[in-house]
């Protein structure tokens, strides 16, 4: 347990960041740029990369195209195809942290194990396995898309093959001439089933409910087209820009349910023209609104699942007994390899259980299942803490990357107005966070990821959607452009300075709480 007092370690820096993925490496530029140099960077992996370090399956790629699913101050990667698969994408992460020279602020193989924040002395005090860290502001770059969800039936643990994750693909079980089973059918499961079932003697795919998936035009990209690019004075982002817009299109399907129609045509001329079984296209075709679950982009899932040795199962997996895996439905397969391709318990952070806010209430307690702060950013009760792609900040057609950006620039406007302002603490409001959070709900209610008709991650166990974002992500970035101290209170300044104008109440304006969506 953290001790309440503080004390000092040896290790006392001004911001620790959790978690070296997109999220970490980019929130260390970005304040390091800023000025904000005393910064250490915690990741529990013996690498950088996050995601993309721990998701090596077959076929692992990007679904958003790689010149929008990259950092806009290192943009000038040369992609070798439109979306990046998994290992390019980590060698960008690498070679981003070698260009800004992070070697110095990551520290690699430490868990941060707990987190308490220390009233007295306005910092975060850790208990990691490298033994205690303190800091003033605790940022959380550990993911949405972290905590594996397994498959819970009766049985599995007595299965008689190998049976893992695609979160923690077991790259030592050869596929070959095996009999393989996949249960999931969302976005891994749509990339691994066309990567293995050339080398399986089978494969068996429980997908409980059909996905709408539109092609997925993943062209090579060729090393000139990447050194014309290069050269000609802002082409790169203007391709950003197109790509940007286009991503938007799919938005703002999402939150205008009639519009989406014209993607739902799209996307069953492309399964009808990929599959010519009549069962199997009935099979494949959802009952609810595209856009109500993730909406998944392949041009080879359909032709996959057209082979005679692979098999759809429109069904759930209720139970394993020795080599068979058993569906809902009765259905019954003999297997040797078992791929849980189910997803992430996302919204579950890892450390929320043992992070501590003012008054000893842990963040998982504070959010009593239901995450939600304010902006996706800060959460009352927890001074100085940021999360980063957290709840309420993304959809089904954003570039997480353009989320992270956002936030990053509000993360480091807040320290900077800290520093101005003489103070040692920021809290939001609850009133700012409720009132943030009750709009988010009232304005979800009229999208596609409410009324489509499905479930999805996208709810929390009693109905809430705690992780799509309702607007554009325009109105986002604009949120997120400036700092808004109306919706904080601070500690007493250490010396008397009149907050920047930009700062200050206007007339008129509602309490800091409410900073009411605005278009």
């Amino acid at each position: 347990m953290i001790p309440e007092q503080s004390a000092r370690t040896g290790r006392d820096v001004r911001a620790v960041v959790v978690g070296a993925g997109f999220s970490g490496i980019g929130a260390a530029v970005r304040l390091r740029e800023a000025g904000f140099d005393d910064v250490l960077v915690l990741e529990k992996g013996t690498q950088l990369g996050g995601t993309w370090r721990e998701n090596t399956y077959p076929g692992c790629a990007c679904d958003v195209p790689s010149t929008l699913y990259s950092y806009s101050f290192t943009p000038d990667a040369a992609w070798s195809r439109v979306f990046a698969g998994q290992r390019e994408i980590l060698a960008y992460l690498r070679a981003t942290a070698e260009r800004y020279r992070l070697g110095d602020v990551l520290r690699c193989g430490v868990h941060v194990l707990a987190a308490r924040w220390d009233g007295a002395a306005d910092r975060w005090l850790l208990e990691t396995s490298d033994g205690p860290y303190s800091a003033a502001v605790l940022v959380l770059a550990t993911g949405p898309w972290h905590v594996p969800r397994r498959l819970e039936v009766p049985g599995i643990e007595d299965f008689d093959g190998p049976v893992f994750h695609t979160a923690r693909w077991d790259h030592s079980v050869d596929l070959t001439g095996r009999r393989v089973t996949v249960v999931g059918g969302g976005a891994s499961a749509v990339q691994i089933v066309p990567a293995i079932e050339a080398q399986a003697a089978t494969v068996d795919l429980f997908q409980r409910t059909a996905q709408w998936v539109l092609p997925k035009p993943d062209l090579p990209v060729p090393a000139a087209l990447n050194r014309l690019v290069d050269h000609v004075p802002g082409a790169r982002d203007a391709l950003r820009a197109g790509q940007y817009a286009l991503q938007e299109g799919f938005g703002y399907a999402f939150r205008h349910p009639q519009a989406a129609r014209l993607l739902e045509a799209g996307a069953r001329t492309h399964l009808r023209l990929a599959v010519r079984d009549r069962q199997l296209r009935r099979q494949l075709t959802p009952d609810y609104r595209l856009g109500c679950k993730r909406l998944l982009t392949s041009s080879t899932f359909y032709r996959a699942l057209s082979q005679p040795h692979v098999r759809l199962h429109s069904t759930a997996v209720s139970a394993v007994r020795g080599d068979e895996v058993v569906g809902t439905d009765g259905t019954t397969v003999p297997t040797d390899v078992l791929i849980e391709a189910t997803g992430f318990r996302v919204g579950e952070s890892p450390l929320a259980k043992t992070l501590y806010g003012t008054d000893s209430q842990t963040l998982a307690e504070a959010w009593s299942g239901e995450p939600q702060a304010y902006l996706g950013t800060a959460v009352s009760g927890f001074p100085n803490l940021f999360l980063l792609l957290g709840p309420n900040l993304l959809g089904g057609s954003t570039s997480a990357i353009t989320v992270l950006e956002a936030q990053l620039t509000y993360l480091v406007d807040a320290l900077t107005h800290l520093d101005q302002g003489g103070h040692r603490a920021l809290n939001v409001r609850p009133v700012a966070q409720a009132a943030h959070n009750t709009a988010v709900q009232e304005a979800l209610a009229t999208t596609v990821y409410n009324t489509g008709g499905c479930t999805s991650y996208y709810f929390t166990s009693t109905g809430h959607n705690t992780f799509a974002w309702p607007w554009s992500t325009g109105r986002l970035v604009r949120r997120l452009r400036h700092f808004d101290a109306g919706a904080y209170t601070f500690d007493t300044p250490v010396r008397p300075l009149p907050l920047p104008a930009q700062a200050r109440p206007q007339p008129g304006d509602r309490t800091a709480a409410a900073n009411t969506e605005q278009p």
